[in-house]
């Protein structure tokens, strides 16, 4: 998978982790992937219902040592 950008949201409560998210995600062009990191744990249901109600993708997500892993597509 290709990365077009990525968001460094660690140590960020909400809604920075979102806030950032739509800032990098408008400099995006359709298609193009945005990685996302945060430890903040609201993110996985936060970040799941942004993407899906901007009509963007989640393409995958992942969790490692208590940093959570977003890959969305911009719509």
């Amino acid at each position: 998978m290709k990365i077009d950008k990525v968001v460094n949201a660690k140590g960020l409560a909400c809604p920075m982790p979102i806030v950032k998210t739509k800032k990098a995600m408008d400099e995006l062009t359709s298609g193009q992937i945005l990685e996302v990191q945060t430890t903040d744990k609201g993110a996985k249901s936060d970040l799941t219902a942004w993407a899906k109600s901007t009509g963007h993708v989640l393409v995958d997500f992942k969790e490692d040592n208590d940093v959570f892993v977003f890959w969305i597509q911009k719509g």
